[in-house]
């Protein structure tokens, strides 16, 4: 689904996110379905002014029912929420919010081009905003081509144009590389990329750890409708750490255990994994080699984000 809102859109406000500097904020946001089911239990999270927010969790975390609890689509069972300032669905917000939450829909037999004039008419967006949105997702080239002959890459691009028309202070992207083959989803992080960078906050949910490692400033991190961690990337991820490989390992083992102290050393997969910073290698290996230990391997190590999701949840796989 495109999200579009027939309000005209003429620029930042100065109502309340501008001043807090949060375009997003919700308190103990709460969606249950009949007794039993909650989708969504007692998130709390904030999206700053220009940055890219990463909201990560498996599929059925409740990414995209806070998502739609967000732009007014569905209503909360609880808790509070502010987007730009005011509650979610507030048409002077909507006119500065661009969303695309699940399937983009669209007209199959009219063209790329015509379906965003009907969307632009409908936003009462002007008619020269059509042909800049498509130049900007690259679909100039095929904006005259039926949408019915597009591929699932240009149907996102399209949905990402739509989403664009309002020229918004806000993008909300539920999954937008979904069901995209490698070529498109580089250009779709591409294009995110190229967003984020060029003024605008966008709120992009994904269950791709290394999608929203590369593309998000913060992350929000989300299972079975909790959110369990919120930070930076690089806050996440945590300390730097050093890999070493060295024989005989249960020697390397404990001297490096008395070196950093036991609860800094871990055995992985016939290696040793150091809770240090990278500029102590020179002291690590001198003091394992002094000790007898035939030290092959020893290099800075960075956990990944999925190292780190796994640590917190232990039950997401990311599609490979």
């Amino acid at each position: 689904m495109t999200m579009t809102t027939s309000a005209r859109a003429d620029g930042p406000s100065g109502g309340p996110a501008a001043t807090t500097g949060h375009l997003v904020e919700t308190d103990d946001l709460t969606k249950r379905y009949g007794g039993r089911i909650t989708a969504v239990d007692r998130v709390s999270l904030s999206v700053r002014r220009g940055e890219v927010y990463g909201f990560l969790g498996p599929n059925g975390a409740g990414k995209t029912t806070t998502l739609r609890m967000l732009l007014g689509l569905v209503r909360p069972t609880s808790g509070t929420a502010t987007v730009l300032g005011e509650p979610p669905g507030h048409p002077e917000t909507l006119a500065r919010v661009g969303a695309l939450v699940e399937t983009p829909g669209f007209y199959p037999y009219l063209s790329g081009r015509d379906n965003l004039r009907v969307l632009a008419r409908h936003a009462g967006v002007a008619s020269k905003r059509v042909d800049a949105a498509l130049e900007r997702v690259d679909l100039s080239g095929r904006a005259g081509d039926r949408y019915a002959t597009y591929s699932l890459g240009m149907k996102q691009r399209l949905g990402v144009a739509a989403t664009l028309l309002k020229d918004p202070e806000l993008l909300v992207l539920d999954e937008p590389t979904n069901g995209l083959d490698p070529a498109g989803m580089r250009d779709m992080r591409a294009l995110i990329r190229e967003l984020g960078s060029s003024g605008h906050t966008v709120l992009l949910s994904s269950h791709l750890l290394g999608e929203v490692q590369q593309l998000c400033d913060r992350v929000g991190v989300i299972s079975h409708g909790r959110l369990i961690a919120e930070s930076t990337v690089d806050d996440l991820r945590g300390q730097a750490g050093l890999l070493v490989r060295a024989e005989p390992l249960e020697l390397a083992r404990e001297h490096a255990g008395r070196l950093l102290g036991a609860d800094q050393v871990t055995a992985v997969d016939g290696t040793l994994r150091l809770r240090v910073a990278p500029a102590e290698a020179g002291r690590v290996n001198h003091a394992l080699v002094s000790a007898g230990v035939v030290v092959s391997e020893l290099r800075p190590l960075e956990r990944t984000l999925e190292e780190v999701f796994l640590e917190m949840t232990g039950d997401l796989e990311e599609d490979r």
